[in-house]
């Protein structure tokens, strides 16, 4: 018989071990709350960071999408803050291209192939040789195919070279340097004419947003006109940012080489001491070239 003092003894060793289960079970209670609190944080942190993500994203569509739609061709959207209309290719760009006959040509030469023109080389470089320096060229063939076409055509055939760049202006609203008349007068074009592109082809024909100016950035390469649909071979080149009406076909840029040549020409200013005129420095263009 177990005498008194052991029966205790067992009592408190039995006690003692349900004590420490108690304490097991407890700290196991203690610790599966905490790992579902922390699970608990997770997820909704988780959630919270897809809201954002997921909110971003759709903003940011929404955001292209009504870009998109503005710049939509015909869709009368003027140049935010003065600047040329975002490009959208109209329906159709570059698949029919005409260069219908106008007047005669200052320069034998022939015209440039019609219809359909590639578009599957986006840029084409051009090296313009003048005596006051040469200017590297990018012609923009994705914005304006037809241009770009009539003006690779002339230069293979010859037709700038040894021709004169017969204006300058000097005006804080237009900086330009206007060559492409073999004449030198700014009369001559190449017996053809053909329709304007970028950025005139961004706006409905009869828009208000046509007469007003837009600021044609330091480096562009665009068109001299007579007006709608009279684009020859005369071309200006931009040397500081300049004021015009988007009817003005810009189809390329000129390089840092090519506008340090143009800063110099513009540097001695126009014959007389005005600010629309031949240049004080006779520049004469010695060849364009496709590279």
């Amino acid at each position: 018989m177990p005498t008194n003092e052991q029966r205790r003894a067992a009592a408190k060793r039995k006690l003692d071990r349900q004590l420490e289960r108690r304490a097991e079970r407890a700290k196991r209670q203690r610790l599966i709350t905490i790992i579902a609190s922390v699970v608990g944080v997770l997820v909704v942190v988780a959630a919270v960071v897809t809201t954002v993500i997921v909110t971003k994203k759709d903003s940011t569509d929404t955001a292209l999408a009504s870009t998109t739609t503005s710049a939509e061709p015909g869709a009368e959207q003027p140049a935010a803050d003065g600047r040329l209309p975002e490009f959208v290719a109209p329906a159709g760009l570059g698949s029919d291209c005409q260069y219908p006959a106008a007047g005669q040509a200052s320069k034998k030469v022939n015209p440039p192939r019609t219809g359909k023109i590639p578009m599957d080389e986006a840029e084409i470089s051009v090296s313009m040789e003048t005596d006051q320096g040469n200017l590297g060229l990018m012609l923009d063939n994705a914005k304006a195919p037809c241009t770009t076409n009539s003006f690779a055509s002339l230069a293979g055939q010859g037709y700038f070279n040894d021709t004169e760049c017969h204006r300058l202006t000097t005006s804080e609203s237009l900086s330009v340097l206007q060559c492409g008349d073999p004449t030198g007068k700014g009369t001559g074009g190449p017996g053809y004419q053909f329709a304007n592109e970028y950025p005139t082809n961004q706006y409905q024909p009869d828009n208000p947003a046509l007469q007003q100016p837009v600021v044609y950035p330091r480096g562009t390469v665009a068109m001299a006109n007579a007006g709608p649909g009279t684009n020859g071979s005369q071309f200006f080149l931009v040397y500081r940012d300049s004021q015009l009406p988007p009817n003005y076909t810009v189809f390329g840029t000129i390089d840092d080489t090519g506008l340090a040549t143009l800063d110099k020409i513009a540097g001695a200013g126009v014959q007389g001491g005005g600010q629309d005129g031949p240049p004080a420095t006779k520049v004469l263009v010695k060849q364009i070239q496709l590279d």
